[in-house]
C-alpha cells in the first residue's frame, strides 16, 4: 500500500464577497519553483468565479488576489464558472472549467499566453439534451447501464423544464501536449470518463459530435469498477507524462449511509493512445478522514483537481468538503510502481 501524507489545508475562504462561502477545486500549474493556483471561489448564494494565488514551492502561500480573475460573462455562465483545470500546450495555457447557468453544467475553455489575461473559447462539449444523447447510445453498442439512468431520471419526468435539460458534461481536462499531432481532452458524462481527439478546437462541430456519439462505446476510457468508485467516476487532475504512460489522478464516488463519499483515485493510461487503460489502483489514494474533509458545504469530499511534482514527491491539491483547499503528497516513484504492479489485475 502507498503512504499518503495529508499536508493539511492550504487555502480557506475569506470575508471578501467573491469567496465568502468557500474556496475549492483548484487548477494548479508549476512554473519554475512556483505553483500558480486558480481556484473556484464561491460567494453567498452559490455563485462561483475563479480566484488566483501563488505558492513558493508546493505549500508556501506568497500571493493572493483580492478579486476574481475569471467571471461569468454569458448566459451559459449565469450562475458561475466552476472547477478549473489548467495545462500548458506549447506556448498557450488552456484553462478548462464548468459553465453553470443554474440548470445546465457544461465544459468550457479559456486560453492565455501569460496566466493573466484569459480569452474565453466557449463551450467545448456537445449541446444536446439527455433524450438526444440516449437516442445515440441506444442505437449503438450497449454501454454501462448507468449511462441510461440520467435519461430516465431527467427526461421521463413530467416537468417540461426537465425535459429540455441539457446533458451535463463536466470535468473537461486537456492533456499537457499534443498526442500524435492532436489535442486531447477528457470529459465526463456519468458514470464514466470519455476522451476526445481533435486537430483543432474548431473541429468541435455538431457533425463531429454526431459522429462521436454514434460510436460512443469507443470513446469511454474508464467506467466504475471498484467499490470505492461504484457510483460514478470523473476526471481529476491533468494527466502526468512518464515513460510508463500517463499517470491520471481522478475521483471516484460511492454511496454510503451518510451519503456520497468522494475519493482521490489513480490510473495509468497508454502513452501513445490514452484511450487505453493500463492499470487502475483497486483502492483509493485517499478519502475523507479528517473532520474538515468530512464536514463542510458538502460532506465527505476529497476532490483532486491539480498536482505539482517537486523532486520525487507529487503534491495533489484537492477540494475538501467543498469549502476549503487542501494538499496531500505521495512518492511519485512508489505510485508508478504500485500502478505497474496492478496492470495484471485488470
Amino acid at each position: 500500500m502507498l503512504h499518503i501524507k495529508k499536508e493539511g489545508k492550504v487555502l480557506e475562504k475569506t470575508s471578501l464577497e467573491f469567496e465568502n462561502e468557500g474556496v475549492l477545486n483548484p487548477a494548479t500549474i508549476r512554473i519554475g519553483e512556483h505553483v500558480h493556483m486558480f481556484y473556484r471561489a464561491v460567494r453567498m448564494g452559490n455563485n462561483s468565479t475563479i480566484g488566483y494565488c501563488r505558492f513558493d514551492g508546493p505549500l508556501t502561500l506568497v500571493e493572493r488576489h483580492s478579486f476574481s480573475v475569471l467571471e461569468p460573462s454569458t448566459s451559459k455562465e449565469a450562475k458561475g464558472v466552476e472547477d478549473p483545470r489548467i495545462v500548458q500546450i506549447e506556448d498557450t495555457f488552456y484553462m478548462s472549467y464548468t459553465a453553470f447557468d443554474g440548470i445546465n453544467a457544461q465544459g468550457a475553455l479559456a486560453i492565455s499566453k501569460d496566466l493573466k489575461t484569459f480569452t474565453k473559447m466557449g463551450i467545448v462539449v456537445p449541446n444536446m439534451t439527455y433524450a438526444e444523447f440516449v437516442g445515440f447510445i441506444e442505437a449503438g453498442q450497449r454501454v454501462h447501464e448507468k449511462y441510461y439512468h440520467n435519461h430516465n431520471f431527467y427526461y421521463k419526468e413530467v416537468d417540461p423544464e426537465l425535459i429540455n435539460r441539457l446533458l451535463w458534461d463536466k470535468n473537461v481536462i486537456f492533456f499537457p501536449r499534443r498526442i500524435n499531432g492532436q489535442l486531447v481532452f477528457f470529459h465526463r458524462i456519468r458514470p464514466g470518463i470519455q476522451i476526445v481527439f481533435i486537430n483543432e478546437l474548431k473541429d468541435l462541430t455538431k457533425k463531429f459530435w454526431t459522429n462521436y456519439f454514434q460510436e460512443f462505446h469507443k470513446r469511454i476510457v474508464m467506467d466504475p469498477k471498484h467499490e470505492h468508485e461504484a457510483s460514478y467516476i470523473g476526471g481529476g487532475c491533468p494527466p502526468i507524462e512518464t515513460e510508463h504512460g500517463w499517470v491520471f489522478i481522478y475521483h471516484g464516488v460511492r454511496i454510503a449511509p451518510q451519503g456520497n463519499i468522494y475519493s482521490a483515485c489513480a490510473a495509468l493510461l497508454d502513452l501513445n493512445d490514452p484511450s487505453k487503460e493500463l492499470s487502475r489502483l483497486p483502492y483509493p489514494l485517499f478519502s475523507p478522514e479528517i473532520d474538515w474533509e468530512i464536514h463542510g458545504e458538502v460532506n465527505n469530499v476529497c476532490f483532486p483537481t491539480g498536482t505539482a511534482l517537486f523532486g520525487d514527491t507529487l503534491f495533489i491539491y484537492y477540494g475538501a468538503a467543498d469549502e476549503r483547499i487542501a494538499c496531500a503528497s505521495v512518492n511519485f516513484h512508489h505510485l508508478i510502481t504500485e500502478l505497474l504492479d496492478n496492470t495484471t489485475k485488470l
